[in-house]
């Protein structure tokens, strides 16, 4: 069919109203509705288009927040794992099993060739006892004993329990002086003043207390059962406080002595004063132990205790506070492994689809390298590897955690951990290679915190500022007398009857 040509510019179709073709509809009113609704179709695909990309917003936020969910599912049951450590000892089935395997567990005990340990034979004898032979036999009740000439020996050690405390009266002779217009006296040796308990027995209060981590109570228990003197916790608290006074101005000389230290540990740990949270902060190395308890986890407390430009070295954790201190620092390895066993932990326990398959390789290599460092600073302590040595060992040390950093990954703790090992810090991870005395970790403030943390568990902290300053100042002295290889009751002894001048040389043993 040949289709019609276009109609004259004056044509009217008469049907323009009315066409037959529409149902009788206006020709005009249907183009209008056309166009209308085309205008309203283009919006509606507008509509449909804003519509599909906040599904993709949304979805993609969905499937963030999923993986977040697995992360902190993962994270908590890893933590409740932890908290609540399954029973690791195994059946004999299990064991006859396990034993069929090609590589076997390590041996309990120390390893083969390890000298024995043994007890020091006393020096001297102070009582002889003849012990007869037996009339009957110990083993059987047997009468049919014959005597013989061999004679055997033991030596046997004991301590002596006095049932009472010695008590001292001291007759003072006075002067009168004119210008305090009073009377005045001088203590005896070994004598504190208008004190009624002696200086060696409340040094060995506090001992027992900031030493071997026993409450008040039961040092007042130990005291009345095993020397028959008589106490209240109360006294026991005045103690400390009297120390503390006495004290003060050896624990200040302490900070500045740290504060040029060629090489400090730093750390801290929580701590409880009146219910209310608080921290123990450590700074120290083999010769001075300074402990610092204080309301805040800020870098200005670490600033306090370190000063403003601290010119040595701080062997510290990751943590915020400790930077910008000391002119080199050198990262813990043994949180870095820490943290990446726990980083395995929870990757373990995600579901199969949220695994990165690079997290594995990831941790793995960082352990063996952060190991090997770790055993080339016991090394480098020992003098096995010589400190020539060490800057190509460095170099290697970074080519290898560059390569390990490359791959990004998936899982959020471990592309953190990868970013802080690839990132300006990475040059801290090796400090140690290029310092002589500086260890690869921080086990140092770590040991040093252990006593704080065992007493926290059995005194739940303190309850005013003055127990927070005595027990700042004291375990900080008690610490640095056993660094100098002084015993802590002999110098307790010598702060609680000397000036500051001699409780500080005895603090140092004459070295100061």
């Amino acid at each position: 069919m040949v289709r019609a040509a276009y109609p004259p510019d004056d044509f009217v179709c008469p049907y323009q109203d009315h066409c037959p073709h529409l149902e009788g509809m206006s020709t005009t009113w249907v183009l209008e509705e056309y166009r209308r609704w085309d205008e309203t179709y283009d919006e509606q695909l507008r509509i449909i288009d804003a519509f599909d990309e906040r599904m993709e917003k949304d979805r993609k936020r969905i499937r963030e927040l999923e993986r977040e969910v697995a992360e902190l599912r993962a994270k908590y049951q890893a933590l409740h794992q932890k908290q609540f450590k399954p029973n690791r000892k195994k059946h004999a089935a299990c064991e006859e099993n396990a034993a069929d395997r090609s590589q076997e567990k390590k041996k309990r005990g120390p390893p083969i060739g390890h000298p024995g340990w043994f007890r020091a034979k006393p020096t001297h004898i102070d009582r002889n006892v003849h012990v007869p032979a037996p009339q009957r036999c110990p083993r059987c009740g047997s009468s049919d004993l014959t005597p013989i000439d061999d004679n055997m020996e033991h030596i046997q050690e004991d301590i002596v329990l006095v049932p009472r405390p010695t008590v001292t009266r001291y007759v003072h002779e006075q002067a009168f002086c004119s210008q305090c217009r009073r009377s005045v006296m001088q203590a005896a040796p070994d004598e504190i003043l208008h004190a009624p308990i002696g200086p060696v027995a409340k040094a060995t209060a506090m001992y027992l207390r900031y030493e071997v981590c026993i409450p008040y109570r039961k040092v007042v228990e130990i005291f009345k059962v095993l020397f028959g003197l008589t106490a209240v916790p109360a006294s026991l608290v005045g103690f400390d406080q009297k120390a503390v006074r006495m004290g003060d101005g050896i624990y200040q000389d302490l900070r500045e002595k740290l504060r040029a230290s060629p090489v400090a540990h730093a750390d801290e740990t929580s701590w409880r004063n009146d219910g209310v949270g608080h921290f123990v902060w450590f700074g120290g190395n083999d010769n001075l132990a300074f402990f610092h308890i204080d309301r805040h986890r800020s870098a200005e407390v670490a600033k306090a205790i370190f000063g403003e430009n601290f010119p040595g070295t701080l062997v510290r954790d990751r943590y915020a506070a400790y930077n910008g201190i000391g002119a080199d620092w050198q990262a813990c390895l043994a949180h870095i492994i820490t943290t990446v066993k726990e980083i395995d932990r929870e990757h373990a326990l995600l579901p199969q689809a949220e695994k990165d398959k690079h997290v594995e390789s990831f941790t793995d290599l960082l352990k063996s390298l952060c190991s090997e460092a770790c055993d080339i600073g016991q090394k480098l302590k020992s003098g096995v590897v010589s400190r020539d040595s060490a800057q190509r060992i460095e170099k290697r040390f970074i080519r290898e955690l560059t390569r390990i950093c490359k791959q990004p990954l998936r899982f959020k703790p471990a592309e953190t951990l990868r970013n802080y090992l690839s990132g300006p810090e990475q040059k801290n991870l090796f400090t140690f290679l290029r310092i002589p005395g500086v260890p690869p970790t921080n086990n140092h403030a770590e040991q040093s915190l252990r006593k704080m943390v065992i007493f926290r568990k059995v005194c739940f902290g303190t309850r005013s500022e003055k127990g927070l300053k005595s027990h700042s100042i004291i375990p900080s002295l008690v610490q640095t007398a056993k660094r100098q290889d002084v015993h802590p009751l002999t110098f307790l002894k010598t702060l609680l009857t000397a000036d500051t001048a001699k409780a500080q040389a005895a603090l140092y043993n004459d070295s100061s």
